[in-house]
């Protein structure tokens, strides 16, 4: 009877004591553990597969940076209405509300603060405009503006006015070959800061307001020129700069197809 007791008792104990069991050292503090960040949006890169999932649900609204802090790049993605592309859709078009996309995404302001905007583009290129806009922003290269060209009526002019950077728009090329579609129309083309970075032709500058911005050795904040974060940027993605048009240059543009 006096060995079982004994026996009982030393099971007690190692029972006990398993449960007590810790990887750290007696002597040691707990450590706090800091939880490592987790990044919602990778890099993309060029896919055949138009579907490009939300990272994350904020609405577009201007982003807060105190001194010294830099927002993460985020966007995020949600399908395209008639109703919501106004004026710059009508029945007609090369491709249907269904086969755009809405790329809300942070950018860098010429206040030196991240904002965000939105463009509407071919659900297919989202992928490589979400790539090219990351790359600008990481280069902290400033854009005045990114609105869907329905908040202009649908109308390039009064949008390039404003030096707003857009993309869909079903309208024809402004060009002097016969009447085409633009690879706007497509949502397969963007124009950026489209003040600092006309257009020029036949001696007309568009806007008028970006004359000032023609002399191109004068490089200012926004201006797009050979080696910039816009062009290295699209040229990764395999597409083309109106800037290297020879005798119509359209610093402001950039397509698929480089048309």
């Amino acid at each position: 009877m006096r060995q079982s007791a004994v026996a009982a008792g030393l099971a007690a104990i190692a029972i006990t004591a398993a449960g007590c069991q810790s990887d750290e050292k007696p002597a040691a503090a707990p450590a706090t553990r800091t939880p490592t960040p987790v990044v919602t949006s990778a890099t993309p890169t060029m896919s055949p597969t138009p579907v490009v999932r939300p990272h994350h649900s904020a609405k577009p609204a201007a982003v807060t940076t105190p001194a010294g802090s830099v927002p993460a790049f985020h966007y995020r993605t949600s399908a395209v209405t008639a109703a919501q592309l106004g004026k710059s859709w009508h029945s007609g078009c090369p491709v249907p509300p269904g086969r755009l996309t809405n790329v809300t995404m942070t950018f860098w302001g010429f206040d030196h603060h991240a904002h965000t905007g939105t463009l509407v583009v071919n659900s297919a290129v989202v992928p490589a405009v979400v790539a090219s806009f990351r790359g600008m922003y990481d280069a902290r290269f400033p854009i005045r503006r990114m609105q869907p060209i329905a908040a202009y009526g649908g109308d390039d002019d009064k949008s390039m006015a404003a030096d707003n950077t857009s993309a869909f728009n079903c309208r024809l090329a402004v060009s002097d070959g016969p009447p085409s579609w633009s690879m706007h129309a497509y949502g397969e083309a963007i124009d950026i800061n489209t003040l600092e970075n006309p257009y020029r032709l036949n001696g007309t500058v568009r806007p008028p307001a970006g004359a000032t911005y023609m002399d191109r050795s004068n490089v200012r904040p926004g201006m797009i020129v050979a080696g910039s974060a816009p062009v290295r940027a699209f040229a990764a993605m395999h597409w083309g700069w109106g800037g290297n048009w020879s005798s119509t240059p359209d610093y402001q543009h950039f397509s698929v197809n480089g048309r």
